[in-house]
Order: C-alpha cells, then structure tokens, then sequence
C-alpha cells in the first residue's frame, strides 16, 4: 500500500494570471510532494479527479501544457508521472451521496477522500487561505431524513514547512498500515488482535462480514472500534466517561428502548444478555451505528452490533 496525497481542487479554482505565476504554483507543488518521505519500502501516491490534467494553470496554460513545457525542469514534470497510477480511478464527482465535506461553503471533493480515508490533503499556493497546515471542514451526513453536521480538521500542505509539522503522522504510516484491514472478513479475524480491550458479540460477525473492501463505512467501523480501543487503554478506574471519546455517543431514547428492546438485546461472550442502548453513529454508508457495552468496564467494552440504524 502507498502512502496517498489527494489534491484538493478547490487550490485551482482561479488559474493564475499569468504563466510565470503558474510555473511558480507548481514548483511548490512538487516540491512539497518531495518533502513527504515515506518510510523505506513504500512510495507516495497522488490521487486526482479525471480533468486534473487538463486544469488551467494560467491563460492559455494547462497543467498538460506544462508537463511538455522545455522551460520546466524535466525531472520535476517526469516526477509527476511517477505520482498517478494508472490503474487506480479518478475520484468521482459524486463520492458517496450520504456524506458532503464542505470547506468555506464549498463542497470539496479532495478534501472529502483527505477526511474519509485519512489521507494527506495537497494544495496549489493560488491563495493565502491554503497556508494552512490543517484545515478545518463540516461533514454533512445524511442519517434517515436527518442532515447532521460535524466539524472535523483535515491534514494538509501546501508548502515543506506544513509537511514537517506532519512528520510523526508520516512516520506512523507503517503503524496505521498494519492496523489496515482488507475486508469486513479479515476486520473480524483480526479483532483481538487489534482490539484486545474490545469483546464482540457473535452477532456482530455476520454484520461486519458483509463490509467489502475500499468502502467508506469500513473505515468508519474501523476508525470508531480504535477509538473505543485507545479509550480503553486509558479507562483505568471510575465510570464510564464518553466524553473522552472522540465521536458523540448517545443513549437510545426510551421511547426507542421500549419499542426496540428485543432488537438491542444480544447474547455477549460471557452468555449474558445485554440491551446496547449508547451508540456511535457513523459516517460515509448512510445511518449506521455502533452499538456498545461498558458494563464489563473499566478498561473493557462490549460490542453489540454494527449496522444499519436498528428499526
């Protein structure tokens, strides 16, 4: 697996007024690419929309035009090349209908696979509001008839300076890639092994075996079952405290629990029932939820189901 560096194309949504200013863009661009060194034994990625060749850099300049432009330096347009894969697609215009990511009111593209897939967002210096080494997004998810709105941070760079306050993020690539998982299949298989604070109850096997690989909501499980683990590992003494979780959790109303008892009751590995009434919602596959225990706690939760809003 690469390390992947995703443009965000709203850095070009006004070319440069002339050709010089242009050629400046891109030196920067590809020097800030350069700075990115992932460890040894794996090499960046640039993922792109399908028009990224054909932008316009300037008046009568587009970005095809300088890669065959004599007066850029040919190693930096051969390098370029070396960045996009040809079999990897374009991202889409439309990324996943349940989930926007809009940056000052704009919906972004790039910034939305930057933030879903945890990736390392790339910008052109067109204007001052890309230096910035983080930028700030809202997630509008769609959750039934429901449009709920999060405000996240995304990591971003449009210069060496923003790639080195991003170093340890870079550096724990390998890590994060041995936390990667296929397919909903080897998530399961792997669960005590990158869950050991986490107990899954066996019906929660089936639920995340229909998770098939490059889907947003894989990661979103995966991305909410670590935070659930990391906040095990601090959970030493005292109640349960979800405050300290990074993603809301909420009770089921009672009016929910009433209706829904016998849906949010499961059998958990130490044969007793359970009603899993605190969840996590979660983004990029419509509503889905994580339902959990924390009665075996401290430093232990039960996962009860994964899926579906439960109706």
């Amino acid at each position: 697996m690469d390390l992947e560096i995703v443009f965000n194309e709203l850095s070009l949504q006004a070319p440069a007024a002339e050709m010089n200013t242009a050629r400046l863009w891109m030196e920067e661009f590809i020097n800030t690419i350069l700075s990115v060194k992932p460890p040894a034994g794996f090499k960046r990625k640039l993922r792109t929309k399908s028009d990224f060749n054909y932008l316009l850099l300037a008046p009568d300049y587009r970005l095809v035009q300088w890669r065959n432009d004599p007066d850029v330096d040919p190693e930096k347009r051969r390098f370029i090349r070396t960045l996009q894969d040809k079999n990897d697609p374009p991202l889409p215009d439309i990324a996943d209908p349940g989930i926007e990511v809009i940056y000052e009111q704009q919906k972004a593209i790039g910034l939305y696979y930057a933030f879903v897939f945890n990736s390392l967002a790339i910008s052109l210096q067109s204007d001052s509001q890309w230096n910035l080494s983080r930028l700030k997004v809202e997630v509008i998810t769609v959750d039934e008839d429901e449009f709920v709105t999060t405000h996240e941070t995304v990591l971003h760079a449009s210069c060496c300076n923003h790639v080195e306050e991003h170093c340890n993020w870079i550096q724990a690539f390998q890590e994060r890639l041995r936390q990667e998982v296929i397919d909903g299949l080897d998530l399961w298989n792997r669960r005590e092994e990158l869950f050991p604070s986490l107990l899954f109850c066996e019906s929660v096997s089936k639920q995340i075996q229909t998770l098939y690989v490059g889907t947003p909501v894989l990661r979103q499980v995966v991305k909410k079952l670590f935070e659930l683990e990391n906040y095990c590992k601090i959970w030493i003494d005292g109640a349960f405290n979800s405050d300290l979780l990074p993603s809301k959790t909420t009770p089921e109303s009672t009016s929910r629990l009433q209706q829904l008892k016998d849906e949010l009751t499961f059998l958990c590995p130490d044969g007793k029932t359970r009603v899993f009434s605190l969840h996590i919602r979660m983004t990029g596959g419509g509503a889905w939820r994580l339902h959990f225990s924390e009665e075996l706690g401290p430093g232990k939760i039960i996962i009860g189901y994964i899926g579906p809003k439960i109706q």
